[in-house]
């Protein structure tokens, strides 16, 4: 549940309307979801496995990767795609499908391939080098980017989770969203994934001067200060509120 409007117009669930570009990316992981349930080679062949990506040739995996799903776990799938529908709808109805898309393959495929060299990168860490045999599915890498996107063009819109029922500013949601899933997702979910889209993306409109003004350390640091002088405040009101409760209590006491 997000507020549709920064100067009024209250909360509502889900977007006005979903672009057709939003249905169609709906539609496209939906029947590559159905061929995964049909036929078991899919999976193997197009998720991102590291050692197959750059010692094999599998170039393509980290393109292909993004369509696919968790065939144990329906929520994957129903959880990204919802995720994709709340958020994606409003920053494609703003940018325009070419654009959207654009984005999106960017961030997906960006994603991809730092998740197919992070672990190389970790071997002389000490990393362990099954790592790099381990197959990764799933279109979070590019929905962390439009998650970004929405949370950048829309800093200041009122986000409110189901569960917990938690409110705050959308500029919030990235770190909020890794918080949740680092508490609650489980050792089967592809934390590089995430953090290589929101790269990616951050970079992505870096470059193209959406995210100049917005996404600095400054800006991070003053959101942060006016977070807990607003905290401080609500604070005192409430110790002021309490004060007077207590007083009239001794009153009619």
């Amino acid at each position: 549940m997000y507020g549709r409007g920064q100067h009024g117009g209250g909360l509502g669930f889900g977007p006005p309307l979903t672009p057709p570009i939003i249905k169609q990316l709906l539609i496209a992981n939906g029947i590559v979801y159905l061929l995964q349930l049909a036929y078991e080679p899919v999976t193997d062949l197009f998720g991102v496995v590291p050692y197959l990506v750059w010692q094999k040739g599998f170039l393509w995996q980290p393109f292909t990767y993004m369509w696919l799903h968790s065939k144990f776990f329906l929520g994957h799938i129903l959880m990204n795609m919802f995720v994709l529908w709340m958020f994606g709808s409003q920053v494609a109805m703003a940018w325009g499908p070419k654009r959207f898309l654009r984005f999106y393959l960017v961030c997906g495929v960006g994603a991809g391939f730092i998740i197919a060299t992070i672990p190389y990168l970790l071997l002389p860490l000490g990393g362990s080098p099954a790592s790099l045999a381990i197959a990764t599915v799933g279109a979070s890498g590019a929905i962390y980017g439009v998650i970004l996107a929405y949370s950048l063009t829309w800093p200041d819109r009122t986000i409110m989770l189901i569960f917990p029922p938690v409110a705050f500013r959308a500029i919030w949601l990235i770190p909020t969203l890794f918080f949740m899933t680092l508490l609650f997702g489980g050792g089967n979910v592809s934390h590089v994934g995430h953090l290589g889209g929101v790269i990616v993306g951050w970079l992505y409109l870096r470059r193209s001067g959406d995210a100049r003004s917005l996404l600095t350390l400054e800006q991070l640091k003053y959101r942060w200060r006016r977070y807990r002088m607003r905290r401080r405040l609500r604070a005192v009101q409430y110790e002021e509120w309490e004060a007077r409760r207590r007083e009239n209590d001794k009153r009619f006491h």
